[in-house]
């Protein structure tokens, strides 16, 4: 038997015909709901974590974390061992993520002009004709910048991409179920022997990219019969010595029977390789209104391996904590707006796993015993050394693998 995977632009009537398909074949339906759970039983990463990895928008600190690699690697896995079985329906993002090798897979998209789903938004939700267009393209913008990032194509709905495009302007539900439905009985679509070898490399695939990010890695993985080709698409300065490290971790991979290295296109770009150190964090918000001083701070600790992203006020900085989750802040106590103490206030109410170092040129004992008080990890002067900031960075770190490692 085949399976189904749908993806579809909002407001295009895709819950109605998944419905309709599902009552009538008896397929299983697993949605992205069910694979990103599965993916964050599998890593351990949080249930958010894992979804953010459809969205258009990255988190500042991705470049050091490869937090959305990590996300997709552990998506794959999840959607490789589903894909053992047979008889599924498939919908949303991660169905994308099937290679074109595993051929009894009918691709499916649901599409339809703006004006028909702006009507179906107003049907649906209420939505007034200008939120409904920000919204559509809004979530267009996600499902483009995901297509783009598997196929490098800029079109999330061209008809390359798919088995059947269904324009849900020109068809009703029944319509569409019924189109979907027919084309099950395509021999093009059954299952032979090859499809399911491709599953099987798509799962040694999938293992052994996760076991590639679990050790901070992240490379282009291809599998063919159990043979490995790894790609590297940014540069390092050691390449030698990055393939032998690839070779010996996938090597430990079971089911790989050999391993081959190679560059890509994007090797010659001048974006780094970064493996991820997991002694250090990589994720620092600095905190600061002195410019100059702060923006030195942060590529300081960019070259030991540590990723920072910086904001120049309090405001700034409570906005990136609950859209970017950093783990370790460094900050300033005199600025402007928000001072200091009451960005350390706010973050400790509402996100207490953060570890705060206090980092000032101004403060005062009676300050330093408010921060410490307040769950402040440490609380430094101006001018800091380096090391022992790096040290503090460390020690900080070191207590949220702690507690993380006693949570799991």
């Amino acid at each position: 038997m085949s399976v189904i995977t749908v993806f579809s632009g909002n407001f295009c009537k895709e819950d109605p015909v998944v419905l309709e398909v599902t009552s009538s074949t008896g397929y299983k339906l697993v949605t992205d709901k069910v694979l990103i759970s599965d993916a964050s039983r599998l890593s351990g990463m949080g249930e958010g974590k894992i979804e953010r990895a459809f969205s258009a928008t990255t988190s500042v600190f991705n470049k050091f974390t490869h937090e959305k690699e990590r996300a997709i690697a552990y998506l794959r896995l999840a959607l490789a061992e589903t894909l053992s079985d047979d008889d599924l329906f498939i919908q949303g993002f991660a169905g994308q993520l099937i290679p074109k090798e595993v051929s009894h897979v009918l691709r499916v998209c649901l599409i339809a002009d703006l004006k028909f789903r702006t009507k179906v938004a107003a049907e649906e939700q209420g939505l007034s004709e200008k939120d409904a267009v920000k919204l559509i393209h809004n979530e267009d913008n996600d499902r483009a910048a995901w297509v783009n990032a598997l196929f490098g194509n800029k079109d999330p709905w061209a008809a390359s991409l798919y088995d059947i495009v269904i324009p849900m302007d020109k068809k009703d539900v029944a319509e569409a179920a019924a189109l979907i439905v027919k084309n099950l009985d395509s021999d093009v679509v059954k299952t032979t022997e090859s499809s399911r070898k491709a599953v099987e490399d798509f799962i040694l695939a999938a293992n052994t990219e996760v076991a590639l990010v679990k050790e901070g890695h992240t490379a282009g993985v291809n599998v063919k019969d159990g043979s490995v080709t790894l790609t590297i698409n940014k540069h390092v300065l050691m390449l030698s010595r990055l393939e032998e490290e690839l070779k010996s971790i996938v090597s430990r991979v079971p089911g790989v029977k050999s391993v081959d290295t190679k560059v890509g296109r994007g090797f010659h770009k001048a974006d780094v390789y970064r493996k991820v150190d997991l002694e250090a964090p990589s994720k620092v918000l600095l905190v600061d209104d002195e410019r100059e001083f702060v923006q030195t701070l942060s590529e300081r600790l960019i070259m030991r391996e540590m990723g920072s992203a910086v904001t120049y006020d309090g405001e700034s900085a409570l906005k990136l904590v609950s859209k970017d989750e950093p783990e370790v802040m460094i900050l300033d106590l005199k600025m402007p707006g928000i001072d200091g103490i009451e960005v350390l206030r706010r973050v400790k109410e509402t996100r207490p796993e953060i570890e705060v170092i206090i980092l000032t040129g101004h403060g005062s004992e009676a300050d330093r015993k408010v921060c410490m008080d307040l769950g402040a990890f440490a609380y430094l002067h101006k001018p800091v050394d380096i090391d022992l900031l790096s040290e503090s960075l460390k020690k900080a770190n070191e207590k949220i693998r702690q507690k993380k490692a006693a949570m799991s």
